[in-house]
């Protein structure tokens, strides 16, 4: 039973990973890379899960939205930019724009599929259908977007810092808006729908203009391609 609800609390993480990663049909990064930022974002769930068990148990926050929906979507987010900031950024196989948008979706992934174990652990695996299609289909669709402001700050001429430092804002602004609408309760399909049609046309907009970046980059380096 344990090993039933392993594989189901894992299969989604890996499945969305590999969908991004067989999207890129240019440029192939190397998967040792992509494994590493996937456990980065395993290992941040550790100390966001203590953080937020602290602030709880000391009742940091008044109120609930603040600590459910601002102060949940800025640390999950913030802790995700900052290991992409510190430890991916700067390295030699981030060598192209969409480079960004796999990074930010394994790091991503990572965080949500080690969330999503301890969740189904402690609920039941009933709830993994749902976990797939909301939870964690959203953190990669965040992660999409962060890795590609990432990668198009990486390699652009001007207003770099801006362009990373959206990076964190504009995922941190999905995510507030997501975590609103759980707050609807019971209501809260009727609009988590719309929002979730609106996050995959989004997130696969950045991946289509990640690949016209890709391009311009490559076009830059070889010359125009034939």
């Amino acid at each position: 039973m344990f090993i039933l609800l392993l594989s189901a609390a894992i299969a989604p993480g890996l499945a969305l990973l590999s969908y991004f990663y067989l999207r890129n049909q240019m440029d192939t990064e190397p998967r040792r890379t992509l494994l590493n930022s996937f456990i980065f974002g395993a290992i941040i769930t550790f100390p966001i899960l203590f953080i937020q068990f602290i602030l709880k148990e000391e009742q940091t926050f008044s109120s609930v939205f603040f600590s459910n929906v601002i102060f949940t979507s800025i640390i999950e987010e913030f802790f995700k930019w900052l290991v992409i900031f510190a430890a991916i950024l700067r390295n030699v196989e981030f060598d192209d724009p969409y480079d960004g948008v796999l990074y930010g979706v394994a790091v991503s992934l990572g965080f949500a599929t080690v969330e999503n174990v301890i969740y189904l652990i402690s609920f039941g695996i009933d709830q993994a259908f749902m976990r797939a299609i909301l939870p964690v289909s959203s953190h990669a669709l965040f992660g999409v977007v962060m890795g590609y402001y990432y990668g198009k700050g990486k390699f652009s001429a001007d207003h770099q810092k801006k362009i990373i430092f959206l990076a964190l804002i504009a995922p941190v602004v999905l995510h507030i808006t997501y975590n609103s609408i759980l707050m609807m309760e019971e209501y809260f399909m009727y609009v988590m729908l719309p929002f979730m049609f609106f996050l995959w046309w989004f997130a696969l907009r950045k991946v289509k203009q990640a690949h016209e970046h890709l391009v311009e980059h490559l076009s830059r380096i070889n010359g125009p391609m034939s």
